[in-house]
């Protein structure tokens, strides 16, 4: 049997606070576009299936047509403008020091890579992370298992010494199409629109980052414990 410990972390929601960030971009688009501005509760509510489904809902919400044109523009927007409000939740780093002392720890977005990776570098989260993939790649985006399954085979674990830890119904059902564990994030901002009653009892819930590491404890306690890989 395997002794790898796995964790896998959404990154918008989870990782990081990018609301702000995310809703200014897309309301740049829109206002470019001739519409008028979406509160940002809406905008959030948006995100999590990657950057086309974003930009569809804000100009469907917006009263204004879509293009795939406008995906293009919308990460031209959003590029340049990363890093201005959008940091580590309170308490990440210290966090992922904890779980990354003994399991490996990598991170699944339907962001595109490349400003997924941009941010992990410039707000110091990558040391702990040994793999990233974005929703760009070869594999189809959460919730389809597949991005998930790989990162389980590429660290040589298990579904059963794994945890998807994520705010959204896109993570829950990640990990569930993957026959991991998962631990939901509530501080996040994808958590507001999660169906509770989906809940079976077997989750871990976190109210701020700096209960995750007990959290996958708890988790993973029936498995082999691991030093870092």
């Amino acid at each position: 049997m395997s002794g790898v410990r796995l964790v896998v972390f959404d990154l918008d929601g989870t990782l990081i606070d990018s609301r702000r960030d995310l809703t200014d971009s897309a309301n740049v688009l829109v206002i470019e576009r001739g519409g008028q501005p979406l509160p940002e509760a809406d905008i959030a509510r948006m995100v999590g299936e990657g950057a086309a489904l974003l930009v569809r809902r804000a100009l469907t919400a917006a009263a204004l047509p879509f293009a795939d044109l406008d995906v293009t523009r919308f990460l031209e927007i959003y590029n340049s403008r990363l890093l201005d409000t959008t940091r580590p939740y309170p308490g990440m780093r210290d966090a992922l020091d904890a779980v990354a002392a003994d399991a490996t720890v990598a991170v699944l977005t339907n962001k595109p890579l490349a400003p997924a990776q941009v941010l992990l570098d410039a707000l110091d989260l990558s040391p702990f992370i040994s793999m990233t993939l974005g929703g760009d790649g070869r594999f189809p985006r959460k919730p389809d298992p597949a991005s998930l399954r790989h990162l389980i085979d590429a660290h040589g674990a298990t579904p059963e010494a794994t945890v998807m830890v994520g705010d959204t119904r896109i993570d829950f059902e990640t990990a569930a199409n993957a026959g991991t564990h998962v631990c939901l994030t509530r501080y996040g901002f994808g958590y507001e629109q999660f169906d509770s009653s989906r809940l079976t009892g077997r989750e871990a819930l976190v109210d701020a980052p700096s209960q995750i590491p007990e959290a996958v404890r708890r988790l993973l306690e029936p498995r082999l414990v691991k030093g870092r890989g």
